[in-house]
């Protein structure tokens, strides 16, 4: 759906995402988007999923790979990072105790995951750091914004929402919903409701 300034939109709804295995076997998760459409997970740019987190055990790794992972339901987990961020001796450990905290890691890093309270659900983005950089954001509640990057998700991780894009009609997001604009540039963005929208800005670096 074109937006106006060479932008488009895609509106993924939560229910139409598909469960799948881990890449270690340890979970499930839901992919949301990835670019290159369809690549697997040795090809990807970036990609973007939901994940259900039932028992403690280790992270898959990633090598060349940049993580974000935000709680999104739960009482949360405790990250052990072996080595830390900087492979110095000893354990550094990410603690994602409260809805919406965030935690930043590479993807080769040894992550041993305890569970604080029984499961949980995150939200996970991953980038090919040699390719694009992503960063998240969270918005809450009505704002106006200006998007500018190659590609800006957004995901609604509480309540629900109302957004507009640009000149289209506003679109309303439940809770688990995406909205996917591909090359905004200076693109208008208002959101109404009382939500939480977590903002995934990614800018390629290598064309």
């Amino acid at each position: 759906m074109p937006v106006g300034n060479g932008a488009s939109l895609t509106l993924i709804r939560g229910a139409d995402l598909v469960a799948a295995p881990w890449k270690n076997g340890g979970g499930v998760t839901r992919e949301v988007a990835a670019f290159p459409a369809g690549a697997g997970l040795d090809a990807f740019v970036w990609r973007v999923s939901v994940a259900d987190v039932a028992q403690a055990g280790p992270f898959s790794r990633f090598a060349g790979i940049d993580r974000t992972l935000v709680l999104l339901s739960g009482a949360g987990m405790l990250l052990d990072e072996a080595g830390g961020a900087q492979g110095m001796q000893g354990v550094k450990t990410h603690a994602l105790t409260q809805t919406l905290e965030m935690a930043r890691f590479a993807g080769e890093a040894q992550i041993d995951a305890r569970l604080v309270d029984g499961a949980t659900r995150d939200f996970n983005l991953m980038v090919r750091r040699d390719a694009a950089q992503g960063e998240v954001e969270v918005w809450r509640g009505a704002t106006q914004r200006t998007l500018s990057a190659d590609a800006v998700l957004l995901y609604c991780a509480e309540g629900s929402v109302s957004v507009t894009a640009g000149d289209a009609q506003p679109l309303p997001l439940a809770t688990g919903d995406t909205l996917r604009i591909d090359t905004p540039s200076a693109l208008s963005c208002a959101v109404e409701g009382k939500g939480a929208l977590l903002t995934i800005s990614i800018r390629y670096t290598q064309r």
